[in-house]
């Protein structure tokens, strides 16, 4: 196989939405009680909703924006690149980017869909988680159903309006479903609790994947003010390990075998010494713990295995113990319009990291592991040919698709005898309450 024939399917990307979303879907008192995107006098852009203001900042949309412009900003969507927000943009920018697929999570309404989790009128928000979803699967990815593999919100507030919404996204055609790994983040009980086992059963008998996206419950902690963000930065994927290590213990895997979990932007490095350790841990302690009760005579590595699903941007380390980690396991991502995303080169990068594996290893991993798991069937709507790397990026130069860097002004410019120095936690907190304050 060669990098241009590959068939690319990420399974971690992000949607900035566009502040028309709930007009399709919605009418009278609901569309006049909606999240609404507003804009400041100043130019910037917030979502509001029951009182509270969600400011759009951070590392979340820099894609096409200069390294030296990355930090809390952009701030307003006129310094998007327009494939942040717009579906046909979007496609075009996955095209130059040899990107076949892409499953998308939430922006301003939490990627488990906290906004709604914590809104004070439930009966509101249940009407708008409603609707965000139907404009997901309908608008955004209806408009390219051989290009997105949907992923709804859940009311998890209420378990019998989170089985009736998984059931009717299943009846959509969306078999990926966003959940906290640690619910207890938002108030909600722990997943280990009774409450939980309907959506269990439910995720199972609909063969629908619970999706656990880095930083909703268990984030990498800042370790101080003072430390550089870079260390943060660097720990973001790790910390998933401790939400994996959590579900790898929940006795639920063993009532519904063919349950399956995706780690979303987890990275894969770590796992091969998590499921040793997890499997040294239960073999010394069981007789104690009593996780047999659990475990019921497997080992942790085999549960993982058998149920677990992980993605990575770039991971060379990983990808040289794919045995380890089980080549039915992983899932490539491009993390776009993130600032971990490789856009433009995606392909150039993974084919670096990737090219020691032989081509069904290297099929599994880019396109088929998430085919089978999010039950999406690309090739249904367009021939496999018309979704390699060679073919979309041809596509992209006819479309004359533009991949120059967009300054919004430069970077900040150092205040006067100020010294560059590494950015710290202490810097962006300080930023986040600027930009809360201004909201």
């Amino acid at each position: 196989m060669k990098m241009e024939e590959m068939v690319l399917i990420s399974v971690d990307d992000h949607i900035t939405e566009p502040g028309n979303m709930y007009e399709q879907h919605l009418s009278g008192e609901a569309l006049a009680t909606a999240p609404k995107l507003l804009t400041l006098p100043n130019g910037t852009n917030l979502w509001e909703y029951q009182g509270k203001k969600i400011p759009s900042v951070g590392l979340n949309a820099v894609v096409g924006r200069p390294p030296e412009e990355y930090g809390m900003e952009p701030t307003s969507f006129a310094q998007l690149r327009e494939g942040c927000y717009d579906v046909h943009a979007r496609v075009k920018d996955m095209n130059i980017n040899g990107m076949a697929a892409s499953l998308n999570f939430a922006s301003y309404a939490g990627i488990d869909g906290g906004l709604f989790i914590g809104a004070p009128d439930k009966g509101q928000a249940l009407t708008h988680l409603r609707a965000y979803n139907d404009w997901h699967v309908d608008e955004w990815c209806g408009a390219y159903p051989s290009r997105f593999i949907p992923c709804g919100l859940l009311p998890l507030w209420d378990m019998d309006a989170t089985v009736a919404e998984l059931k009717r996204l299943a009846d959509k055609g969306c078999y990926a479903v966003s959940v906290n790994d640690n619910p207890t983040a938002r108030g909600l009980p722990s997943i280990h609790n009774a409450y939980w086992d309907p959506m269990y059963k439910a995720a199972a008998d609909n063969g629908t994947v619970l999706c656990l996206h880095i930083g909703q419950g268990n984030a990498s902690p800042h370790p101080s003010m003072e430390t550089p963000i870079e260390a943060w930065i660097t720990t973001m994927p790790m910390a998933v390990s401790l939400g994996a290590a959590d579900w790898l213990n929940l006795a639920a895997l063993q009532q519904y075998p063919s349950l399956r979990i995706a780690l979303s932007e987890s990275g894969i490095g770590w796992i091969p010494y998590l499921i040793e350790r997890a499997d040294f841990s239960h073999g010394q302690h069981k007789a104690w713990t009593h996780s047999e009760a659990i475990f019921k005579g497997r080992k942790p590595s085999d549960v993982f295995k058998q149920h677990f699903l992980s993605c990575f941007i770039d991971d060379a380390f990983g990808l040289k113990n794919v045995d380890a980690i089980g080549i039915d396991n992983i899932a490539y991502e491009c993390d776009y319009p993130h600032s971990d995303t490789l856009w433009p080169h995606a392909p150039e990068r993974l084919w670096e990291t990737i090219a020691h594996l032989n081509d069904e290893q290297i099929d599994k991993i880019t396109h088929l592991n998430a085919m089978r798991d999010f039950r999406f069937e690309p090739f249904q709507h367009q021939a496999r040919e018309e979704l390699t790397v060679a073919a979309l990026r041809r596509k992209a130069a006819e479309e004359g698709v533009d991949v120059s860097l967009k300054s919004s002004g430069g970077a900040a410019p150092l205040a006067e005898g100020e010294q560059a120095r590494p950015v710290t936690s202490g810097d962006i907190v300080n930023m986040f309450r600027a930009h809360a304050e201004a909201a």
